[in-house]
């Protein structure tokens, strides 16, 4: 969008701010406001910050960073009083103003320059899952003497709050709430709004629903969009979808397992590569139709799932949800719509159009700019290096690997246990990534310190269990 058109939006919804969003490492937005009036001069120049203020991001004697907006992704704000005008960041050199190493978004675009360079497709497309939990209130405390969470649902009757006594029989309990209808699934309308909005901004949805958890566990899933483009969008969905909720008086959690004993959230990732219009992944006649490229790009995605891990499953969190028994794959391998593996292949997408691969293991804790580059880059080199997954007991396997003997599993790849785990097998195995200085050691080391940094203070803090175990032995 030239700087005419922005202006031009400006004056045409009387914009009084504009709202700059960058991420950080974390996978969190932040962000800084300027008078719509000075649109002009922070296109061309961008805006200064102190990077060394963002976790992980760079250090005091080198913090001076550039703020570069896309005008491309310029949107008018659902949510402010003020009207304002968003737009995406990238994270710059004050002095190139060339999207700085860490920076995960100029990672995202960097991926997608180095898909270009290697002729195997000119285009790559997605479609995120994105499951979350709708609470109706949260509390939580830790302190040296104290530690606990609180979580309340109107829809399941073992977590109702205070002041819902249930008079109308709606909350459940003992059942599973996938797809389930009104007016048991309470939070319709909202999940509607939030895909309107979502809509609003460009983003096309393919359909929502409630998902498996009783506590208010709502899907939505998007149509097939390009990367990196889509790396934004995943961060204006989770962004609409926190403050439609607060609007509501809800709170809203993307967390992998926020309830013991039920169903997680995930962010599965949809897959495809193009080329001059066409679908690679498809081919009549092999397995479950796919290509050679296909199967390559999957071999190299479970070669280095265990790495991958460290990008899509980054909290601790993260390793209560992998567990069998809730459809959350825990073993390295692909099967036709086997939902026991790490890579599904649907069996409804079977057309040379529609043909696509689905990788379940990560889930909303991740920063979409390094998941989904990640995943890319290892899928590019599982074709450049023609990995057959078969080769190396990776499938196709098309039953329930949890009903296999422990002998049998055993012979399987296992995902981290977890996140140090995880962040161990990063260490080991990142080369790939390193491809066309997409990413980089220092990034790679930044966040492997800081989410070991998490993982230690997870685990040397007493969990409240653990009083209940231990405290009269």
């Amino acid at each position: 969008m030239e700087l005419k058109k922005l202006q031009q939006m400006i004056e045409e919804n009387a914009v009084k701010a504009v709202d700059l969003k960058y991420c950080g490492l974390d996978g969190k937005w932040y962000h800084i406001t300027f008078p719509a009036r000075n649109i002009a001069e922070v296109m061309e120049s961008g805006i200064p910050f102190d990077g060394s203020s963002i976790p992980g991001m760079t250090s005091v004697e080198s913090g001076d960073m550039v703020l570069m907006p896309d005008a491309s992704t310029a949107q008018l704000d659902a949510f402010n009083a003020t009207p304002t005008l968003r737009m995406i960041c990238s994270i710059c050199d004050a002095e190139t103003r060339i999207g700085v190493n860490k920076d995960p978004r100029s990672v995202a675009l960097r991926a997608h320059k180095y898909l270009l360079s290697t002729g195997i497709a000119d285009m790559s497309t997605w479609i995120p899952e994105l499951e979350f939990h709708l609470f109706d209130t949260v509390q939580y405390y830790s302190d040296a003497f104290s530690s606990g969470y609180n979580l309340t649902s109107s829809e399941c009757k073992d977590a109702l709050p205070e002041d819902n006594e249930d008079l109308d029989a709606l909350a459940l309990q003992g059942v599973k709430g996938y797809h389930m209808d009104t007016p048991f699934d309470q939070f319709y309308e909202i999940r509607q709004k939030i895909v309107e909005l979502i809509e609003e901004q460009d983003i096309k949805v393919r359909y929502h629903h409630h998902e498996v958890g009783l506590s208010a566990q709502e899907e939505i899933e998007t149509e097939l969009l390009a990367f990196p483009k889509i790396c934004d969008d995943v961060m204006v969905m989770k962004d609409i979808i926190r403050r439609t909720a607060l609007q509501y008086g809800l709170t809203a959690t993307f967390m992998p397992k926020p309830v013991y004993g039920h169903a997680g959230n995930g962010m599965h990732f949809h897959i495809m590569l193009h080329k001059n219009g066409k679908n690679l992944f498809y081919k009549k006649g092999g397995y479950a139709d796919l290509s050679d490229e296909a199967i390559w790009f999957i071999g190299g995605v479970l070669t280095h799932g265990r790495a991958l891990v460290a990008f899509t499953n980054p909290s601790t969190n993260s390793y209560k949800r992998l567990l069998p028994g809730f459809e959350a794959p825990v073993k390295l391998f692909y099967g036709l719509a086997n939902r026991s593996a790490a890579i599904r292949i649907p069996k409804y997408v079977n057309t040379p159009e529609t043909k696509r691969f689905e990788f379940r293991t990560g889930d909303g804790t991740c920063n979409p700019y390094f998941a989904m580059s990640a995943i890319l880059m290892a899928g590019l080199d599982g074709i450049k290096r023609q990995i057959d997954p078969g080769k190396y007991n990776f499938g196709p396997f098309d039953d329930n690997v949890f009903a296999w003997s422990e002998e049998k599993k055993a012979t399987l790849l296992s995902i981290p246990a977890n996140l140090e785990e995880a962040m161990q097998a990063l260490k080991v195995d990142h080369q790939f990534l390193l491809e066309g200085d997409v990413f980089n050691k220092e990034l790679i080391e930044s966040h492997i310190n800081l989410k070991l940094k998490e993982n230690d203070a997870v685990s040397a803090r007493p969990h409240p269990y653990e009083m209940m175990l231990y405290y009269n032995l």
